[in-house]
């Protein structure tokens, strides 16, 4: 039996490693604050700004869920997604959304965000991804998180949803889309059917068979001939979104079945 001084010493290193964390996320914070302030006055340094929030939505994501912080790791996904494509973003707009992934993660990090509150509604106060769409699009407040691999596919999905005014979100992780899911509560999850490790096929038929995720609308993207076997394990209110020609057809009626449109 462990003993009590022996914990004691794993939580004053583990608070120490989570003190040393959020002292180099303020340290981080702040030098992208002054990137994003030299931007404005010179576009030119646009890219090293794009490095900096890439190398911050990194290191939230990666280390931040591993020390009681995950707030700050759904921040720090929801930045690496948003930076994945920023070519059809115009400099201002960027910048500003930038800044406010920026002061959510202080907020979160100096607490005065709870770092147990609700994600859901936390994650939809950042910025919709934008790199598809034209800046005149409104987005509306539904959101589709894309379960699927990065690639040619997923961006015309992406594209697809965007250009409609969805905000999106992508995860390349069958295993990591299962915690976001629960924790984020997306209005919509399209799931590509062949993935690595868990398979698109068995993380729908989790999410439909879950108390926690049963609710939540799921569709599957997929280029399996209909009659396949496993096609067939899924609940028959699963949408199928065939890849080819008719995908555009598939898709409407997926969001039109699922009241999304």
């Amino acid at each position: 039996m462990p003993s009590k001084r022996g914990d004691s010493g794993a939580a004053s290193v583990f608070a120490e490693m989570q003190t040393e964390f959020l002292d180099e996320l303020a340290d981080a914070a702040r030098e992208l604050t002054l990137a994003i302030d030299e931007a404005r006055k010179d576009p030119a340094t646009l890219p090293d700004v794009i490095r900096r929030g890439q190398r911050l939505g990194l290191t939230l994501h990666a280390q931040a869920e591993t020390l009681g912080l995950s707030p700050l790791s759904a921040v720090g996904h929801r930045l690496e997604d948003y930076l994945a494509e920023t070519r059809a973003i115009a400099t201002g707009l960027l910048l500003d959304d930038l800044q406010r992934f920026v002061d959510l993660a202080l907020d979160i990090g100096e607490g005065r965000v709870p770092v147990d509150t609700e994600q859901a509604p936390l994650v939809r106060r950042l910025p919709a991804k934008r790199g598809f769409a034209p800046a005149e699009i409104e987005v509306r407040d539904i959101e589709v998180m894309l379960v699927m691999e990065p690639g040619a596919q997923t961006h015309f999905v992406e594209r697809e949803l965007q250009q409609c005014g969805y905000r999106t979100a992508q995860i390349g992780s069958t295993f990591e889309a299962m915690r976001l899911i629960v924790r984020t509560k997306p209005d919509m999850v399209m799931i590509s059917a062949m993935m690595p490790g868990l398979s698109g096929i068995d993380l729908t038929i989790g999410l439909t068979a879950m108390p926690e995720t049963r609710n939540v609308p799921v569709a599957l993207i997929t280029s399996l001939d209909p009659d396949n076997e496993l096609l067939a394990l899924l609940p028959k209110r699963v949408p199928i979104i065939k890849k080819g020609p008719a995908f555009g057809d598939d898709l409407f009626r997926a969001l039109d079945n699922l009241f999304l449109i």
